[in-house]
């Protein structure tokens, strides 16, 4: 405001890491390349900040404060009609519409902070508003926090999937198919694929099968389920040319799998029964809350909903857990869960009986507790049907990803009127479990890029070995070193390109192929030895063909 004093000031929370607050800046172009004035001009102001002073100010009152600026008396006009106090808080010369929540001594405490970046943002989030210019910073207590974090930030950069995805040819977007629509290339496909067989064979063997539900539902199955009412707005309607019934692509998995359990009578002895689906699904997603395979509008995931009898879901939640154990050990993710509870100040949002949400949510926690697994409670993060213990795994940069998700549901089967016939030939409901692993494929992959920095395990490359002939005389062997490793299913791919060995190996390098075989003249005499040289640049000498191709069958069943 001292540097541009026409500055129009809108709103600024803090976020999980740092804050953001966005400016209306008239015609005046603000850039990062005015973060080294303003932060200049932060740190001399910070110094004057000894407290901050409360004060209530009518509406009348508050708006004088902010003469012209439509955003802040849009604000004070929302607070007076909800009859809440309108406070101000001030320190030095600055003071601003705030609801408080402050550090006791500004001047002392705001000393390691950065301004991190700029991104354009409609206000209110609704993009028929007027694009603001949003800036990002961080602040933290001591100078080596700061320093770590800013080391994060500069190392996820390095790291980000939509840059890594491009230079790995793994997926694209075309703005014909649609934003948050994502095209996989075939070696993007092969790793989806295989993070989705792996996924597959852990569950199947504990008993979950596979079924295949469509992409598009009439509307009567969601208004059933509380879809309707209560997630209607991430719905994507369906028109038809020949119905005037109403369709919608299905945002997950659940109804329809009621409808498989409904579709015949059920006995107490059939239960428990685990189904599992990887079929696509559709949400309606802000244009401005996309971003890369981090937030899509088409994905799939490792959804699984089990029925069975309320006896039967401690020992299935059991089972669940030590599946989502052993496959978080493979990816080398730490980890601690979120116990999603519901916002008992809104109870408007969920469907069900409070009494019974009780029980489940105390359940819930039961279950943590027994399975001695870390959690931490989160008010108002549930799902509308549901308590959810949600799986929050942290990668090499620190940062937390919500993956998992197990959930105990009595409403789902109460608004489908579920059955089974019980031990004493009467009707009873099942339990529903909402289970997911990995959750959706795309965001794990995104995950798994930023987390591996595009270095896959050498069972999830989509290339394992890179097969580099010194020259155009030996690419006749090299294709027959090629066919050896497909033989002993290998993902092996033979360079033919004319250009320099050295630069064929950066090639591979950069593709992040696990390891590189290099024929010539040497091993183009005897093929029983290859040159071997690996992604990290070690060169591991001359090795027998046979026990080089043992070696990484070994590691790929070790890796899993």
């Amino acid at each position: 405001m001292e540097l541009w004093p026409k500055t129009k000031r809108t709103i600024g929370p803090a976020i999980e890491n740092g804050f953001y607050f966005d400016f209306d800046f008239g015609d005046v172009k603000v850039s990062e390349d005015d973060f080294p004035k303003i932060e200049q001009k932060m740190h001399e102001l910070a110094k004057t900040w000894k407290f901050f002073e409360r004060h209530e100010l009518s509406a009348s009152e508050a708006k004088k404060q902010y003469p012209g600026n439509k955003y802040k008396h849009e604000l004070i006009d929302e607070i007076s009609k909800a009859d809440k106090v309108i406070t101000f808080f001030k320190s030095g010369n600055y003071w601003d519409l705030c609801e408080g929540g402050h550090v006791e001594n500004p001047g002392k405490v705001l000393k390691y902070f950065k301004l991190l970046s700029i991104a354009g943002a409609y206000w209110r989030g609704n993009e028929k508003n007027k694009m603001l210019t949003r800036i990002y910073g961080t602040c933290f207590s001591t100078k080596e926090e700061l320093d770590k974090y800013l080391w994060q930030v500069e190392e996820a950069k390095k790291r980000d999937h939509r840059k890594l995805g491009k230079e790995l040819d793994l997926f694209t977007f075309s703005d014909l198919v649609g934003s948050g629509l994502p095209l996989y290339t075939p070696k993007g496909a092969l790793v989806r694929k295989l993070l989705n067989d792996y996924v597959e064979d852990v569950q199947s063997k504990e008993g979950y099968q596979q079924v295949w539900t469509p992409q598009i539902n009439k509307a009567e199955l969601f208004k059933i389920s509380g879809h309707y009412d209560k997630y209607k707005e991430n719905l994507f309607r369906v028109f038809s040319n020949y119905s005037k019934e109403e369709f919608y692509l299905k945002p997950m998995n659940c109804p329809q799998h009621t409808q498989i359990y409904a579709s015949k009578p059920r006995s107490y002895r059939d239960l428990p029964l685990r189904f599992t689906d990887f079929a696509m699904l559709y949400r309606d997603e802000k244009p401005g809350e996309l971003n890369g395979l981090a937030r899509v509008r088409s994905f799939s995931q490792d959804d699984c909903h089990v029925f069975c009898r309320e006896d039967q879901v401690d020992e299935e939640i059991d089972q669940a857990l030590n599946m989502t154990k052993r496959i978080m050990k493979t990816f080398g993710f730490k980890y601690r869960y979120r116990l999603s509870t519901r916002d008992k100040k809104h109870p408007e949002k969920y469907v069900g009986d409070p009494k019974v949400w009780d029980k489940l949510e105390a359940w819930a926690e039961k279950i943590m507790k027994r399975n001695k697994i870390e959690y931490f409670v989160a008010p108002g993060e549930a799902a509308f049907y549901a308590p959810k213990m949600d799986l929050m795994a942290t990668d090499l940069l620190g940062r937390e990803w919500q993956l998992s998700t197990v959930q105990i549901d009595f409403f789902m089967p109460e608004r489908f009127d579920l059955t089974y016939i019980n031990k004493e030939g009467g009707k009873s409901r099942p339990a529903m479990i909402h289970r997911a692993i990995i959750g959706s494929a795309e965001r794990f992959m995104m995950i798994l890029l930023e987390h591996y920095a595009g270095s896959f395990p050498l069972w999830l490359s989509p290339v394992q070995v890179s097969i580099i002939p010194v020259s155009d005389k030996f690419i006749k062997e090299a294709k027959i070193i090629e066919e050896k490793f497909k033989d002993n299913s290998l993902r092996a791919e033979l360079n033919d390109e004319r250009e320099s060995v050295g630069k064929k190996i950066r090639q591979s390098t950069l593709q992040k192929v696990p390891y590189m075989v290099i024929i010539g003249e040497k091993e183009a005499k005897n093929l029983e030895f290859v040159s071997v040289r690996t992604r990290e640049g070690k060169d591991l000498g001359l090795r027998n063909f046979k026990d080089f191709v043992n070696h990484l069958k070994d590691d790929v069943q070790k890796q899993k």
